[in-house]
Parts: C-alpha cells; structure tokens; sequence
C-alpha cells in the first residue's frame, strides 16, 4: 500500500472517530460504555460472531454484482429491487418442489434466482446499451416495482393461509441452508458468497471475456475501435449483476428467514453499492468491506442496547465514509488537471 494510501486511511479512521465521539455525547451517552458494548455486539461470543457473517454474506453478494456493473460502465442501483425478485421466485421454487432433496432443491433455487434476478436486470441493462437510456433512473424505478411486486405476491398466491399476516409458508428442510456452527445463524450461504467472489475473481481478471468489460469500463469508445462488442459487454455485466443480486434474495429467505416477508430486505441493495465502492470493485475488497460494514451494523445494535446510543448512528458513518471518498476523488481529479 502506498504511503499516501496509509495516510488517507490513518486520517479517515481518525475523522470517523472524532464523529462517533462528537454523536455519542450529543445523545447523552457514555463514550466508554459504548464503545465496551460495540465490540462486545461483534466478538462478545459466537452467536455474535455468526450474525456478522449472516449480515455480511448478502452484502458480499450484491457488492459483487455492484462492482462487475462498474467494471463494465454499468451503474446498477436496481439491486435491492433484483434481491427481491430473486427470493420472491425462489421462494415459488422451494413451496412447489417441497419434497426434491436438498442437494437438488438449493442449487435449483439459486439458479433459478441468478436467472430472474439478472432477468430484472437486463431491462436497464438493454435500454442503456440499445437506446442510450440513463439505467440509473430505470434501475430505482424498477426497485419499486419489484418490491411491490413481492408486496401482492405475499399477499395473493404465496401467502400462507394459515396466517393473517402477509408471509409465505415456512419452507421445508431441504429447501433451507444447513447451519454451519450450532446456537448461532451462520449458514452455509457464507461459503456460496466466498465461492463467488473467487469466481468473479477469476472471470473478470483472468479471461479474454473479463477484459473486454473492463476495457469497456475503462473507454467505449476505445474498446469500441478496437472491435470489442461494447453492447454485448454492458448487458451481459448487467445480467451478472442482477443475477448475483438475486442469489443474495434466495441466501436470505433459504439461510436468514426460510420463508418470504414483506420488507425483507434492510436496504442490502443500496448499501451494497458503498460496499462496492469501498472495495474499489475488487473482489477480495467487496469481501472485507462487506464483512467491516456487517460489524460496523451488528455493532451499533449492540450499542444501542447497553448504552442507549441510536443504532442508527452506523447509517451516519457510512455516510461520512462515502463523502471522504468522493472528497479523495475530487482532490485527486483536481491535482491531474492542474498538472495537465
């Protein structure tokens, strides 16, 4: 790491902590005591520990998707909305093929969740590449939709008759993820999202197909003068993009809830793009940075509960954390055009 990287970072960590420090007082908390139920939230013992990995596995998930999008130009803010479709179908496929062994029901639900998910996310995909149309716009638009499409689905042909709220029936055993560590939730859904992030790894590093989409990233224009189908490369990221976000939405109905709810996404798919960010669209950065902002949620729960602080202090840090990145970018596009 270059030195001025250290630096940015060391100033960064210290900045977050004068924040933290300046919010825990202004709500009346004890900075001590916070702190002590902060970490205790994330190593106090092993449940803790699992519900880190529980919170990061959909984060790794659509962070993936996020960076694969950015890699190839295509900004896809339609993950929350993708997650959705994805598990509201999965969802379908576990109460319908109830009675398939595991073996054969999960690797079906998640196929059948990259499928649809990417599906959603070939509707931006194919406006931005066809007509030019702006997918940031398509993306939320399509979020809404869908979210509300597994509103009415809950409430219609995949809700329970035996309750009154609008849920799904509980899936069967072969349609849920084995737990990996007992008295905790860390699934296997954990090992799926590692599994990914190496395959990712290995497509858009090490294959022809992964250059051309980072090329495309890089210049269109330049890719496109030097043959690459830059059209092709935009959808095809695109359906990989929704399609991750979409196994995330099967990972957490078969792992987290083994049904489908109303809401049952805690804004994955948005938090997922500062995941990609931070990660700078690296497999392996998407990895720790969504593991450090599963810890940075966990712990701020567990603040609130021993120190009064409001958890929602965690959605304040990340936001500082976006804007101290986008001030670094800003600095240094500023240098590179003085110099030039």
């Amino acid at each position: 790491m270059k030195k001025k990287n250290i630096t940015y970072l060391i100033s960064m960590i210290i900045a977050i902590l004068v924040v933290v420090l300046g919010l825990i007082l202004i709500v009346g908390g004890d900075f001590a005591t916070a702190i002590n139920g902060f970490f205790r939230g994330i190593i106090g013992n092993k449940y803790q520990v699992g519900e880190v990995f529980v919170k990061a596995t959909p984060l790794m998930l659509v962070g993936l998707g996020c960076a694969v999008g950015n890699k190839t130009g295509f900004i896809n803010l339609g993950s929350e909305g993708q997650l959705y479709i994805g598990a509201m179908v999965s969802t379908y496929i576990a109460l319908t093929f109830s009675s398939l062994p595991k073996l054969v029901l999960i690797p079906f639900m998640i196929l059948v969740g990259f499928i649809f998910g990417g599906l959603w996310a070939l509707i931006p995909g194919f406006l931005k590449a066809k007509f030019k149309l702006s997918e940031v716009i398509i993306c939320i638009m399509l979020n809404y939709i869908a979210i509300n499409i597994v509103a009415m689905a809950v409430r219609t042909f995949l809700k329970d008759p035996a309750y009154n709220f609008p849920v799904s029936a509980n899936f069967s055993d072969s349609a849920t993820l084995s737990v990996l560590i007992p008295q905790t939730r860390l699934h296997t859904g954990i090992i799926i999202g590692l599994v990914a992030a190496v395959i990712i790894y290995i497509f858009i590093w090490k294959t022809p197909k992964g250059f051309e989409m980072r090329s495309c990233g890089l210049n269109q224009r330049a890719s496109f003068c030097s043959g690459i189908k830059v059209n092709r490369n935009v959808i095809l990221s695109s359906l990989i993009s929704g399609g991750l976000a979409g196994i995330a939405g099967v990972i957490e109905v078969a792992g987290v809830q083994h049904r489908l709810v109303e809401g049952l996404s805690p804004n994955y798919g948005y938090t997922a793009i500062i995941v990609a960010l931070l990660g700078r669209n690296h497999p392996v950065g998407v990895v720790i940075s969504a593991i450090a902002i599963a810890m940075l949620d966990v712990g701020a729960s567990s603040m609130q509960r021993t120190a009064g602080v409001p958890s929602s202090i965690s959605s304040i840090i990340l936001g500082l954390i976006v804007l101290l990145l986008i001030a670094k970018y800003f600095v240094i596009s500023y240098k590179r055009k003085k110099e030039a």
